[in-house]
């Protein structure tokens, strides 16, 4: 139970629009800028993984997003913090670059692998890529 209790979660969004999903490049930590993530951030304690992201999503970028489901999977960061990415549909707005990140960049199934991604949201990006490929 101590060990559940110790789990911290990082939350990371898919936001989709149509048939393409949003790219966003790290400005820092050092050791992350210039390279590409799903944008996202800390859940606060009592917050759910879902809210955390919307806030996330709205503070960073500017939108409204809605958070549908949490994909397969996910990765360690540190000891203790995992990466959990999510499927959000953009409600509204125009994603800006507001906090984090110095670009965004909306991508296909076809370009998705065109930016350099952290490895930790890898996974995240082809389990995106096969489902905005698969049939209806």
């Amino acid at each position: 139970m101590e060990h559940e209790a110790a789990k911290r979660v990082v939350v990371a969004g898919a936001v989709i629009d149509g048939g393409r999903f949003l790219a966003a490049r790290r400005t820092a930590p050092p050791e992350f800028a210039g390279r590409w993530e799903l944008p996202g951030g800390k859940v606060e304690p009592g917050e759910s993984a879902q809210h955390a992201l919307a806030r996330e999503l709205q503070e960073e970028l500017g939108v409204e997003a809605s958070v549908v489901e949490r994909l397969p999977g996910e990765w360690e960061l540190k000891a203790g913090v995992f990466l959990h990415a999510w499927w959000a549909l953009l409600l509204k707005g125009e994603p800006q670059p507001l906090q984090d990140h110095d670009e965004l960049r909306w991508l296909t199934p076809e370009d998705a692998f065109d930016v350099d991604w952290l490895e930790q949201d890898l996974p995240f990006v082809k389990e995106v890529v096969r489902r905005l490929k698969a049939p209806l």
